[in-house]
């Protein structure tokens, strides 16, 4: 496998992030998207990279941390059925 093939993965991954509506959501995604970029970039020797990524994935960790109760965002990550409307 190309390693560029890996690349491309983590830049999708962290793009989908961006797209996707739910704060916390986006902070996982990205992060994972940081942790295959961070592959990626060892891969080839781009140290530049590996940090900027490392401080991405630490900064959504904190942001992630920081909102509230870490169980109550995995829990509405997953929320399925009715919602309650007034």
């Amino acid at each position: 496998m190309s390693y560029e093939l890996i690349g491309y993965l983590g830049s999708a991954v962290i793009a989908i992030s961006l797209l996707v509506a739910n704060v916390t959501l986006l902070r996982y995604l990205n992060s994972i998207g940081c942790a295959i970029m961070v592959t990626y970039a060892l891969l080839i020797s781009a140290y530049p990279v590996v940090l900027m990524n490392c401080i991405c994935i630490m900064i959504n960790i904190y942001h992630i941390v920081k909102v509230g109760d870490f169980n109550n965002q995995i829990n509405s990550l997953f929320k399925f059925g009715k919602t309650n409307r007034s």
